[in-house]
């Protein structure tokens, strides 16, 4: 069963798959003396892009290579950016620095430490990975200082929210399987009531949507449920459950990250960034703790402990069961962090 969005749009790589291949050429230079004229890598769903040298430069002791990031059929606003990655010798670990047009966390609540190049969790360890094996490769100690920089990545910046989350200064690089699937709202939608027939015809007694990847695995490992059992809702939590409420389901789990879920708790049908956000002074009500000037909905339940999170699994519960009306489905919410810890639950 394919679980990818339907139709004939192309799916595009993040910026943080575009930074991995560009560690491995610019590797290539370093250690083995020459760019390749293209480099595969490996994805951590098994995907395997390849990716034409944009942009190649090199000088005693360092490398470095461009790639262009192509989106494909997404309205990405970095599609077209010019991805560079420099690797240069350090004297005993791999590190990260934020170039031209990477931004870098001013505030707590974010995957990254204060201070740190905005450059998440996966891309890192995929970078790390490829240091790795670049270094077993050519007989190197993995040692490398990896500085990503994007051109006018600061002007594209302002086109995001990054401002809002305290990533100043530039993009960030993103990505938690390399594959950018396209935005399109119908082919989507289209894609999640696919998932609910073929659910329904095979007789399915239980089925999740998530938000994304992590929450995914964390639900479908909490339950054994089947791929056939997982709904690809992403951020269209409405489309999923206007369609269940027609078509409806035995059991129902709704699993995602905290600051979706905090969205959907609060009304939105809708969780993408740019269409909904969290309105912090309504979710400072279900604490006794202040976090009306919390920075993400994380940091406010690191605050506030897990209790708040499962506050908000109980009014994300109410408006799932607002939304579905009279069905008679028996439905569960899951809150997971990015790192895989269920925060909180409601059924």
């Amino acid at each position: 069963m394919s679980r990818k969005p339907t139709g004939d749009l192309r799916r595009g790589w993040t910026t943080g798959a575009c930074a991995t291949a560009a560690t491995s050429a610019a590797l290539d230079a370093l250690w083995g003396g020459a760019f390749p004229r293209e480099v595969t890598i490996t994805l951590p769903k098994g995907e395997t892009p390849t990716f034409p040298m944009a942009y190649t430069d090199r000088g005693d002791g360092w490398a470095e290579v461009g790639i262009t990031k192509d989106a494909g059929d997404d309205p990405d606003v970095t599609h077209g950016a010019l991805i560079i990655v420099r690797v240069a010798e350090h004297p005993n670990q791999i590190v990260f620095a934020a170039g031209e047009g990477v931004g870098t966390v001013t505030k707590a609540g974010l995957p990254i430490p204060v201070g740190d190049p905005a450059i998440n969790p996966v891309p890192r360890q995929m970078m790390r990975d490829i240091v790795i094996a670049q270094a077993n490769k050519y007989n190197r100690n993995p040692f490398i200082k990896i500085t990503i920089s994007i051109p006018h990545g600061e002007e594209i910046a302002l086109k995001t929210w990054n401002g809002r989350l305290g990533i100043l200064g530039g993009l960030s690089i993103l990505g938690t399987t390399g594959v950018v699937r396209p935005f399109s709202c119908a082919a989507w939608i289209a894609s999640i009531h696919r998932g609910v027939d073929v659910a329904r015809a095979n007789d399915m007694q239980h089925v999740a949507g998530c938000t994304g990847a992590t929450s995914e695995k964390v639900v479908q490992e909490l339950y054994n449920l089947t791929d056939f059992a997982m709904l690809d809702m992403g951020d269209f939590s409405g489309g999923l459950l206007k369609y269940i409420a027609r078509n409806p389901v035995p059991r129902l789990t709704i699993g995602g990250g905290i600051g979706k879920m905090v969205k959907l708790a609060q009304g939105a049908v809708d969780l993408h960034s740019s269409r909904s956000q969290v309105d912090f002074e309504a979710l400072n009500a279900w604490t006794d703790v202040d976090v009306s000037d919390a920075n993400t909905a994380l940091e406010a339940v690191e605050r506030a402990g897990d209790a708040l999170a499962d506050r908000v699994a109980q009014e994300a519960l109410k408006r799932v069961k607002d939304q579905l009306k009279d069905v008679d489905t028996i439905i569960d919410i899951v809150i997971i962090n990015r790192s895989g810890r269920i925060l909180g639950r409601a059924k």
